[in-house]
Formats: structure tokens, sequence, C-alpha cells
């Protein structure tokens, strides 16, 4: 088999189990496995969340983060399914079908390069996390919508947007997409979709906490008792690069976890440069709804004004646009398919280890 042919979906497949294998065998023989997934990013705070929405009891309960990913794990528990299990259930899934749906919007090679190359997505796909299943849910609204489905596309583009905030960019695309079409009854049905799943989820907190929008206030009101976690002045957003930049100057780190960031912020940053080429520009041309969606993503990426997670978490927060920075990096890719197999073993293999903590190894 040709080396340098595009890697197949039944390719990527088998190296999603590959990585997927690496991953569990590296980090469970290392640490509890059960324990690892609770004490991961923010799952214990999801699965609060889900038990509350299995209960209906929201009582006591401090609600920060979006509850769409929530809402699923309590959806899958009802099959019996305890809440761990059905949280890492849903990441891994929402990975493969990601990685699947990528593939088929930009090609086997930027498909590869997404899946395998980020060390925060492969913790958050076999560990538990929201943006695996918001992805799915944002490439799948991208492919309906090129398959003219838009009201599909606005479904799915709205329960993203219920499991993370910035994925709402993902219903302005398709809405600027369809005005630039003069489809006004599609827009106007779409629009309608989006406000009914939008009015269902606020619902509930609008009732038991008198806020409809107090996932979105959270975000500007967190209080990390001595840990300042806004910006200079309060705001979520700012100047591009300020908070990276302040944030990199206030908080420090350690110079790997330095070279990792700043070079997930280089390679972004050529991408977005390379979206103005000739190529790319074809492609938005065809695509409006997607383009949209990845330069207001990004916008809000670079802007993004909590000093001590601008840089920190970078390679997490974008993500949702990684699959057209790596689509805007066609020509530089490596186009060898050993790369990419070399990369499902070598990426997960150092993302467990990150997990874990290299000095909780040294503890055991």
């Amino acid at each position: 088999m040709n080396p340098r042919s595009e890697p197949s979906r039944r390719e990527l497949v088998l190296l999603f189990l590959l990585a997927a294998a690496v991953f569990v065998g590296t980090s469970a023989g290392l640490r509890g496995w059960r324990n690892l997934i609770l004490n991961f990013g923010d799952n214990l705070a999801y699965l609060e969340v889900a038990v509350a929405i299995r209960r209906w009891d929201f009582h006591g309960l401090s609600i920060q983060h979006f509850m769409g990913y929530p809402y699923a794990v309590a959806a899958v528990s009802l099959l019996h399914v305890p809440g761990w299990a059905a949280l890492w259930i849903i990441a891994g899934a929402a990975s493969l079908i990601s990685t699947m749906l990528i593939a088929r919007l930009f090609g086997g090679w930027v498909a590869g390069y997404f899946a395998f190359t980020n060390f925060a997505w492969l913790q958050l796909s076999f560990l538990g996390g929201s943006e695996t299943l918001a992805v799915a849910l944002g490439m799948g609204a991208f492919w309906s919508f090129r398959r003219d489905r838009p009201f599909l596309a606005a479904l799915l583009g709205a329960l993203a947007t219920t499991v993370r905030p910035l994925m709402f960019f993902v219903l302005v695309g398709i809405g600027i997409a369809l005005l630039l079409k003069k489809r006004y009854a599609v827009f106007a049905g779409t629009l309608a979709i989006g406000l009914v799943i939008g009015l269902l989820y606020m619902a509930p907190l609008a009732r038991y906490y008198g806020d409809p929008l107090l996932n979105v206030h959270s975000y500007t009101s967190r209080d990390y008792g001595a840990v300042r976690v806004s910006g200079p002045h309060g705001h979520l957003f700012g100047w591009p690069l300020h908070g990276i930049i302040v944030g990199t100057m206030i908080y420090p780190a350690p110079w790997t976890n330095l070279v990792l960031s700043f070079s997930w912020i280089a390679a972004v940053l050529a991408g977005t440069v390379s979206m103005f080429g000739a190529d790319f520009r074809k492609y938005a041309r065809a695509n409006p709804d997607e383009v949209v969606f990845c330069g207001l993503y990004l916008l809000g990426i670079f802007c993004y004004d909590y000093l001590i997670w601008a840089r920190g978490s970078f390679m997490r927060f974008t993500i949702p646009a990684l699959p057209f920075v790596f689509y805007a990096l066609f020509r530089r890719l490596p186009k060898d398919r050993r790369v990419i197999w070399a990369l499902a073993v070598a990426a997960p293999l150092l993302a467990a280890f990150s997990a874990v903590g290299i000095r909780n190894l040294g503890a055991r």
C-alpha cells in the first residue's frame, strides 16, 4: 500500500483504536483508571450536574459549565451505565465521530493530523470532556449543511451551543450563509429551531436559579479564591493576544509547558495567515458558513482575556477550529501515512504521561 496515499476512513478507525489502546493501557497502568477519569478536568462537576438532571433536583448545586454534556451523560446513564463510564463512552464515541466527519469535510490527511497531534484532544477523547461532543455536533452541522439539510444543521448547531458556548458561531455561520443565498424562509426556520433549543435549555435555569443566562454569567463572575481569573478590567475578551502575553508574564510555567503552548499558538497563527491564500479563499466561497464560524471562533480565542488560562489552555480552546487550521496548512503537512501511524502511537503515549503527571509517576 502506497504510504503517500490518503488515509481511508477505515484506516482512521484502526488508528483511533490503536491510539485508544495506547492511551488507556498506559494511563491505566500508571494510575487507577476510574479515579483518573473522575479527577480529570471538569469531569466531577459534569457528573454532579448529570446526577441533578436525572433527579431533576438542582438544590444546592452550583452550575458554571454549560450543561449539554451532562444532559448526554444523564441520558446514557438511564441505560444503567455508571455516570463516570457514560461520561467516558460519550467522549470516546464523539471523538471517533468527529474524526470521521472531518475526513468527509476535509479529507483523510486533515482528519489524521487533527485526531493524533493534540494532547488535549487525546486526553478529552479517552478520559472525558465536553469538547469532543461539541466538535462532533458542530462538524455534523457543517456536513448536514453541505448536504442541503439546513434544519438538521441548525438543530445540531444549537445542541453544540449547549455544550460549549462559542459553538454558537456555528449557528451564526449557517444563518449568514442562508442570507447570502437569499433563502429567507429557510433562515427563519433555522432561527426558530435555534430559539426553541435555547429556550428549552434556559427554562430550568430560569426556574431554579432565577437566571436563564446563568452559564453565561458564570464565565464573568467565577470566584477561585486568591486566584484572579479575569482580565485586568474584569472582561472575558480583550485585545488579540493580550491575555496570552500578559498571562504568561504573570503566571510562570515550566519551560516544557511554554514550548508546547507557544508551538500550538504559532501553528494556529500560521494556519490563520494561510487562510488568506488562494486555495482557502476558493474553499471559503463554497462554504461561507464554515469560514464564518472559523473566523469568529479564532477571533474569540485570540481575544480571550482570562489571564490564567489564555495561554495554558490554548491547546484545548482551539480544538474546534483545528480542522480549518490544518486544512489551511494542507500544502505544508507531511503526506506520508507512516507519520500518521507514528503519531497515533507516540502522541497518546505522551498525552497519557501528561494526564497522569510526571511528578505522580515518582510517587508510585
